[in-house]
């Protein structure tokens, strides 16, 4: 499985179209475990591109602070689970936590 986290600053970025790059994490979730951790630079950010290219990268599940509407949509074409309202923190930190059933969400904040 592969989650990616659209990080800023070091840490989940509140909006994952301004991010400054995605951290593709591979993880066993079966044990609960991070396997690898790749920084990749995303494409420009335009309607759709970066669903498509997240599904291109094999990723599964996106972990975002906020997202609108007509992106988590595009993310269902492509199976890719969205999960939105996390908080700010270091990628891995927000997989384990996930992978844990223990990620706590808020609001989307994004209204578009």
């Amino acid at each position: 499985m592969k989650i990616a986290i659209p990080v800023a600053n070091g840490k989940l970025c509140a909006h994952f179209g301004h991010c400054e790059y995605f951290a593709l994490i591979s993880v066993d979730p079966s044990q609960n475990q991070i396997l690898s951790n790749e920084m990749a630079v995303p494409p420009a950010h335009e309607p759709g591109a970066l669903p498509k290219w997240l599904s291109e990268n094999s990723v599964n599940v996106i972990i975002a602070g906020g997202m609108g509407m007509r992106a988590q949509q595009f993310f269902a074409q492509y199976g890719i689970e969205v999960v939105i309202g996390a908080q700010p923190d270091i990628p891995e930190n927000v997989v384990l936590e996930y992978l844990d059933g223990e990620l706590n969400t808020g609001a989307n904040p994004c209204d578009h």
